[in-house]
């Protein structure tokens, strides 16, 4: 691209971004979306405004034969969003990709497959987590995302804030969940979150700056269920548990 070219690009790139920003868009999709106007430029070498439809058909088929289906649609609605909010035209070409409509059913853990999974969790902060996140029917970051001030004991309630669609709710507080939260955070006394990372040491638990990695907690319960025999993919579940993880477990 020559340099005219390329100083054009980026004035638009600066205005894609703004009009994100300004759109209240969360940053993974400005981030996923400015990818998307990046990576056409670079497939074609100019600027995204000089693309036919006859273009745009021959990228999306290179795209579908070699990315999968989620990355297609992140393209087609970032690319969407630049014709529409920057170079202010119409995207004409919705109906270019239809993605397949493929719909599948999460694996659901039974009730004692669930406290087979908490009984073999040898940390507490393990065991609490599980139950909390299937006894309450939590995304993993909201569950590791929990704080004190969430917790509405008097109206067994929980204030879930920013989940899918970054929308604020509340939900049930099973009165046993409730029970195994207190006792996990009698062991570090955090004064925010509920799970506090254990990066610092078991000893700076309550001075830890974050919570609890999702990496770390997805690895650990990929674990649990390996050592359990549970061969499930996405496992989930939305029944109270019988009985809390006891006092004496380590955290």
């Amino acid at each position: 691209m020559i340099a005219s070219e390329k100083k054009r690009f980026d004035a638009l790139y600066d205005k894609h971004l703004l009009a994100l920003k300004l759109q209240g868009m969360s940053a993974s999709t400005i981030d996923v979306y400015a990818r998307a106007v990046r990576r056409v430029t670079e497939y074609f070498d100019c600027v995204p405004d000089q693309l036919n439809q006859d273009q745009l058909a021959s990228y999306f088929g290179d795209l579908i034969d070699n990315y999968s289906w989620s990355l297609v649609k992140i393209d087609r609605n970032g690319l969407q969003f630049f014709w529409k909010h920057v170079l202010k035209q119409e995207w004409a070409w919705v109906q270019m990709i239809k993605p397949p409509q493929v719909r599948t059913l999460p694996d659901i853990l039974t009730v004692s497959e669930v406290e087979h999974l908490i009984g073999a969790a040898r940390k507490l902060r393990y065991r609490v987590y599980v139950l909390t996140t299937y006894s309450m029917g939590l995304r993993l970051s909201e569950a590791l995302s929990l704080q004190v001030s969430d917790i509405d004991a008097g109206r067994s309630k929980v204030h879930i804030h920013r989940g899918k669609g970054a929308k604020d709710r509340f939900v049930p507080l099973p009165q046993r969940t409730l029970v195994a939260l207190r006792v996990l955070w009698s062991k570090h006394r955090h004064p925010h979150w509920l799970f506090p990372s254990p990066a610092g040491g078991l000893e700076h638990l309550h001075e830890a700056a974050k919570p609890m990695s999702e990496g770390g907690t997805q690895q650990a319960l990929k674990a649990l269920l390996a050592e359990c025999g549970i061969k499930k993919r996405s496992p989930s579940i939305r029944y109270v548990m019988p009985s809390p993880p006891t006092c004496s477990s380590a955290v």
